[in-house]
Order: C-alpha cells, then sequence, then structure tokens
C-alpha cells in the first residue's frame, strides 16, 4: 500500500465515478481501475460495489475511508515539516519592535541567538508605534512583533504577553505633585501632558483609562520618542505617564520624580505578537524565546487571540 493508492482511493469514494475521479487525479481510468484492484487485493477485501450507473464504498470501504484520509494528512503535514525546515537554509524573518524594550527584554541577544541557530536566515529589525506593527504583522509585512498590547488579537493572530508593568507619573522635581507618594488620575486634569504619537500603545492605553473614569485631559506634546518624552518632562514642560521599568531603564529616576498611580494600577503589557500558522523561522525563534524566558509550555504565559 502506498500513498498514491490512497489518494487514488480517496478519489473514487468522493466522486462515485472511476471516470470523474481519473480526470480529478489526471490519470487514465484504467491506470486508476488497476490501482483500487491492487489495494483491494492487498488488505484483502472489496473496498466497492461496481455498478454500470455508480460505484458505493462497502461497509469495509466506508470504514477504511477516514482512516485513508487520516494518513494522506499526516503525509501532507510531514512534507510540510520537511519543507519548513528546509526554509530554515534561506529567507528572511522580519521583526517589528516598539521603543524601549531593554529592560524587559534583551532584544540584541535573541537575535543573536537566532542567527546562530540560523545563520542563513536574513534578519530585518523595524521600529515603529503598535498599531502599525500589529498591522504589518497581520499584513503579513512582519512575521511577529514586539510590542505593547490592549485587548483582543485580531482575527488570525496569536499574542503572548511576556511582561506587565505598572504605569507610573513622572514629573520634574519642582512640580507640585512630585512630593506625593501616590497620584489618582483624577488629580491630573489639570496637567499639560507629554504624550506619545496615537498610534503607540501606551498612549492607547492612557486615553482608554482616562476615558474608563469619564475624566478629560489635555496634550501639550506629542512625540514619537520615549527619550524625547523624558526630556521634556525633565524639563518641566509636562508630566507624563510611563511604564516604571522604562523609566529606571533610561536613568530617568535621576533626572525626573516618580509618583506612583493610586489604585486601580493601570497595566503596561509587553506582548509578542505572530500570525497562525506560523512558517519555520517565526516558530524558531519563539522557541528560542520560550527558552530564554525559561517558560515552559502553558505557564505563566498568556496566550491571546488564537484562531
Amino acid at each position: 500500500m502506498d500513498l498514491g493508492q490512497l489518494e487514488h482511493f480517496v478519489a473514487v469514494a468522493t466522486e462515485q465515478n472511476f471516470t470523474r475521479a481519473a480526470g480529478r487525479l489526471h490519470i487514465v481510468q484504467s491506470g486508476l481501475s488497476a490501482s483500487i484492484r491492487a489495494l483491494e487485493e492487498e488488505l484483502g477485501a472489496p473496498l466497492f460495489i461496481r455498478t454500470t450507473r455508480r460505484v458505493a464504498l462497502t461497509p469495509i470501504g466506508r470504514a477504511f475511508l477516514p482512516e485513508a484520509n487520516r494518513v494522506l494528512a499526516a503525509a501532507g503535514d510531514a512534507r510540510q515539516l520537511v519543507d519548513d525546515m528546509r526554509g530554515l537554509r534561506r529567507g528572511t524573518l522580519s521583526i517589528g519592535t516598539i521603543q524601549g524594550l531593554a529592560p524587559l527584554l534583551d532584544i540584541a541577544d535573541m537575535l543573536g541567538r537566532f542567527r546562530t541557530a540560523c545563520p542563513a536566515i536574513e534578519i530585518r529589525l523595524v521600529c515603529g508605534g503598535s498599531l502599525p506593527l500589529i498591522e504589518g504583522v497581520r499584513s503579513g509585512e512582519l512575521d511577529l512583533a514586539f510590542t505593547q498590547f490592549a485587548g483582543d488579537a485580531p482575527p488570525g493572530l496569536t499574542a503572548w504577553m511576556l511582561a506587565c508593568e505598572p504605569l507610573a507619573a513622572i514629573c520634574a522635581p519642582g512640580h507640585p505633585i512630585a512630593s506625593r507618594a501616590t497620584v489618582a488620575l483624577g488629580d491630573l486634569l489639570g496637567e499639560v501632558f507629554v504624550d506619545l504619537h496615537p498610534d503607540w500603545g501606551t498612549r492607547q492605553l492612557i486615553d482608554r483609562s482616562f476615558a474608563d473614569q469619564l475624566l478629560a485631559r489635555r496634550t501639550g506634546f506629542e512625540v514619537n520618542d520615549l527619550s524625547t518624552q523624558l526630556e521634556l518632562v525633565a524639563r518641566g514642560l509636562g508630566i507624563a505617564l510611563v511604564p516604571h521599568a522604562v523609566i529606571a531603564d533610561r536613568g530617568g529616576e535621576r533626572r525626573v520624580s516618580v509618583i506612583e498611580l493610586a489604585e486601580p494600577e493601570i497595566c503596561w503589557e509587553l506582548a509578542v505578537v505572530f500570525a497562525q500558522p506560523a512558517n519555520a523561522a517565526t516558530r524558531m525563534f519563539l522557541d528560542l524565546l520560550e527558552l530564554s524566558r525559561e517558560l515552559p509550555d502553558g505557564s505563566e504565559r498568556c496566550k491571546r487571540g488564537i484562531n
């Protein structure tokens, strides 16, 4: 018994006609009939009831059909696996990332690990805001993206949460709120905010948090990088809400005052987002990511939007 015979059997069972099945398989009808007879002889049982008008499965044929389909599907998966593994010898892995990963994820170390494992794969790295990065993964321009994440993943995408950092308020040392231990969102309504661009996930999280409490605030400055945001705050031009780990990583605690937000805590989530099904290079990178974080499958990892 070989895969060709199983394919012939499934085609005849589906079409219930040798002529149509031969046309579907692009083989002559006599060859198809000979293949089916050889399969029946090997199995020692008839698979079809043949009449002048139609072809029907015998009870044994009906029982055999799902097993034949299962074997053919497994063979197809095996072929795909081989094709994917061959694909690791060539191609490109496109990765998107937001700014501010350093305190939470060593992206350079991850890229180095991948280059060692797959030296023939070209690595492409782009930086951007959360919305463009997620759209890049959805459209296929990017294989995966490290991004601030909120809500549910779009259909066809999967998101693994890698870290959750509370937001904190930052201001210049001489600011009136600088001496406070905690501050509520409602205490900040009269302040000028130094915000990131609206396509950043952090900005969306902050906007949503104020909207959830039916509060309005004023954005005086809109920037597209964390360093400029920190610099404007340090100069006393406004305040900002930023992930606590990002402040420490950029030396912000030496230049600005950090005030914890009062409950409820606003959690900034870092996630890796990728499409399903993932190609071989993406799966290899994700495997390395899991190993580097020592997260066994299913533990302490938030999986979202699996479709």
